[in-house]
C-alpha cells in the first residue's frame, strides 16, 4: 500500500500486482492522471478506482484514460473483494513475477517473456487450457473434449502433434522439456516457470 502517489509509482516499476485500487483524491499528483500513468507503463494492470469522487464526469474520464472498474464511496470492503476478484477471473491480467509465460484473454494474446506468441487457434486454446490448470495433470482426453477449435474425432494422437507444434514454438526442447512435460500414459502438464 502506498499514501502517495509518487511513492506508488516508484513500487510499481520494481514489485508485481495482480491488481490496483486507486483513489482519485491524492497528494501531488490526480487520482486520473496517476491512472493514465500506470495504463500506459503497465497496460494489463487491472485498475479499480475507488472514490468519493462520483460525479459522473470523473467516472467517464476515469474509464476513459484506463479503469477497468468504479466503485464510489462509501462501500462495503466485501463488495472490492469480490469486484478484484472478479476482474482477475476475467483475466485481465494472470501473470506473476515468476512466471514466463502470460495470457491476455481479452485480446487472445500468450506471451513469454513479455514476446508475443504466434499461435493458430487451437494451439493457443490448449495452452490457454493448460495455463489455468497450471501444475495438474491433463489428459489428453480432457484436452479434447475441452478445447472447441479441435474435432473430437480427431483423436489423441492429434493432441499429441499440436502439443509437439506447442512445444517448437515456445522454444521448449521436445527430449528435455521445462513447460510442457509429458506424463506417460496420461497427458501433459503445464509448468510457468
Amino acid at each position: 500500500m502506498a499514501y502517495h502517489p509518487v511513492e506508488g509509482l516508484k513500487i510499481l516499476e520494481h514489485e508485481t500486482f495482480d491488481a490496483l485500487v486507486l483513489d482519485l483524491s491524492l497528494p501531488q499528483i490526480d487520482g486520473l492522471e496517476v491512472c493514465r500513468t500506470v495504463r500506459t507503463s503497465f497496460p494489463n494492470l487491472p485498475i479499480i478506482i475507488s472514490s468519493a469522487r462520483s460525479d459522473t464526469v470523473d467516472k467517464i474520464i476515469g474509464f476513459e484514460l484506463g479503469a477497468d472498474d468504479y466503485l464510489p464511496k462509501p462501500y462495503e470492503p466485501i463488495e472490492l473483494a469480490f469486484r478484484l476478484r472478479a476482474i482477475l477471473r476475467r483475466g485481465i491480467l494472470v501473470n506473476r513475477s515468476t512466471d514466463v509465460f502470460s495470457i491476455d484473454e481479452n485480446q487472445h494474446i500468450i506471451k513469454r517473456n513479455n514476446r508475443e506468441l504466434q499461435l493458430t487457434k487451437a494451439e493457443y486454446d490448449i495452452v490457454s487450457f493448460m495455463f489455468h490448470k497450471e501444475g495438474y495433470v491433463i489428459s489428453r482426453e480432457e484436452l479434447l473434449l475441452n478445447i472447441n477449435s479441435i474435432k473430437f474425432q480427431s483423436g489423441l494422437k492429434s493432441i499429441d502433434v499440436i502439443i509437439g507444434r506447442i512445444r517448437q514454438k515456445i522454444g521448449d526442447d521436445p527430449k528435455n522439456p521445462r513447460f510442457i512435460l509429458s506424463v506417460r500414459g496420461v497427458g501433459y502438464k503445464f509448468i510457468n516457470a
